[in-house]
């Protein structure tokens, strides 16, 4: 251990951490391949986001009813223009249309016989046509069912009040609704993708210089020549491992940067106001990939070690970026909330945590504590594998 803190130890360790960083910097078309889709994901994903949601308010706005025969309903039609709605004709194919998600709202079918049954006190039927894998259509059904039973408690009153019964007895009790979620909380039902997008540039970021710098270099044959130097194989790995870390953090930088200015393109008004990532979220986002950082460069060199190629190398770390790529859906499959042990697996624990960023929530050190401790775990048990590799490897 004492080796590993003295001045020539330190040197060495620089020197290849200069070597690998140079190397890395060179490869010019990997990095284009990199940065690109880092700089480009902010303004992408805010820009589809907020599309959806503006057409959505859009379709909001314009207040439309898709129905088929409103001319049997009158009294429909009248309450139905006073919530000031718009009626619109449906196609006559609207149930194909739907299908084809053609047709973007639900359709109201009213029966021949809707006023008379409505007169004579009998219970007519509306049918709310839509289709539940067209999911903008069926987005309006609760819209729609909503002034539908407008109307009938409307009607119920009306009924009550000419008989000179309190209207009132319908309604027992009041109910009033209390959101405890903030504006930021509310933002990320629609803005959680976010962090899996960060978490996947650390990934790939940290992928590339990760096997090029061990299989890669293998395979084009100046591994063994670097090996024989009088370095030891513990400098050597850490200042592999330190440029691989740094480029995937180098990534995730711009990844984090790159929400700034594209919140300049939401045109949604309601989720520009509830989405706040200023330069505070960058910074702790950043921070909390550190440890995913460290432990998933470390391993990723530790798998391609062992590969002679770097087409096998990128084989067998599928693995691994799989399993962390896909950890953060998780929490979105599990309807019972979070649990403690998210924090303990990489890249769940992540998610869980820049979640809480995104909330405006605090982090506390029982909460960063279990990531920290299984990133520093992983790191160091790679590295030491990866050096014992590197040695047994000089030893053939």
């Amino acid at each position: 251990m004492n080796a590993l803190n003295t001045p020539s130890f330190m040197r060495q360790l620089l020197v290849v951490l200069g070597k690998e960083i140079v190397d890395a910097l060179r490869d010019r078309r990997t990095l284009l391949r990199l940065l690109i889709p880092a700089v480009l994901m902010g303004p992408f994903l805010l820009s589809a986001l907020s599309g959806l949601i503006a057409s959505l308010e859009d379709r909001a706005d314009k207040r439309e009813i898709h129905i088929v025969g409103i001319e049997h309903a009158p009294t429909l039609r009248n309450y139905l223009e006073r919530q000031t709605y718009t009626i619109k004709a449906a196609p006559a194919d609207f149930e194909a249309q739907l299908r084809a998600t053609r047709l973007l709202e639900p359709v109201l079918v009213i029966g021949k016989d809707f006023e008379r049954e409505l007169q004579q006190g009998e219970q007519p039927t509306l049918e709310l046509v839509s289709d539940s894998a067209n999911q903008r259509a069926a987005a309006g059904v609760g819209t729609l069912n909503r002034l539908l039973q407008g109307f009938s408690s409307e009607r119920s009153r009306l009924g009550l009040a000419l008989r000179g019964v309190d209207a009132n007895l319908l309604q027992p009790v009041m109910i009033e609704e209390r959101d405890l979620a903030s504006a930021q909380a509310r933002a990320t039902r629609l803005t959680g993708i976010v962090p899996m997008f960060i978490i996947m540039a650390v990934l790939y970021g940290a992928l590339t210089a990760a096997l090029d710098s061990t299989a890669g270099e293998r395979e084009r044959g100046s591994l063994e020549p670097l090996l024989l130097n009088p370095a030891p194989h513990m400098a050597v790995v850490i200042g592999k491992w330190g440029a691989v870390a740094l480029l995937g953090m180098a990534v995730a930088l711009l990844a984090n940067l790159s929400f700034i200015p594209a919140q300049l393109m939401i045109r949604s008004d309601s989720l520009q106001a509830m989405f706040q990532f200023g330069w505070g979220e960058v910074i702790r986002c950043l921070l909390l990939q550190l440890p995913l950082a460290a432990s998933m460069s470390a391993l990723l060199m530790a798998v391609a070690i062992r590969s002679k190629t770097f087409k096998e190398a990128q084989a067998s770390s599928t693995i691994i970026m799989t399993l962390v790529s896909l950890a953060p859906m998780v929490s979105m499959l599990n309807p019972g909330g979070e649990a403690n042990w998210y924090l303990w697996v990489p890249g769940l624990a992540q998610n869980t945590l820049m979640m809480l960023v995104l909330k405006g929530e605090a982090l506390t050190t029982a909460k960063l504590l279990p990531s920290v401790l299984v990133g520093s775990t992983l790191t160091v048990l790679a590295l030491i594998y990866v050096a014992r590799s590197m040695r047994s490897a000089v030893a053939r």
